[in-house]
């Protein structure tokens, strides 16, 4: 297995709620491997929207994107760029 994994930081100061989740669930929804958001000990299934937010990540909160497999490599660049740009929402706290 290959895992390959990225830091995020939520930077909308709404936090990570549903329809961000919605929209990291659309594009994690077909890849080839496991896609994961990862908060400490707890690690949220990227394709479900009830899973992200079960980790409940409040604005400012760093969380690590992991992908187990190299076909999704490019999804972690998507990921990562949709929480640096505070989901288009406010990033002013």
């Amino acid at each position: 297995m290959n895992t390959k994994i990225c830091e995020v930081t939520i930077k909308s100061s709404f936090g990570l709620h549903a329809r961000p989740a919605a929209i990291i669930a659309k594009i994690t929804r077909n890849a080839e491997g496991s896609v994961w958001i990862v908060d400490g000990d707890n690690r949220a299934d990227a394709s479900s929207v009830i899973d992200i937010l079960t980790i409940n990540a409040k604005s400012g909160k760093t969380l690590i994107l992991e992908i187990e497999s190299e076909e999704d490599g490019h999804l972690l660049g998507v990921l990562a760029d949709f929480f640096k740009s505070g989901f288009g929402e406010n990033t002013d706290g």
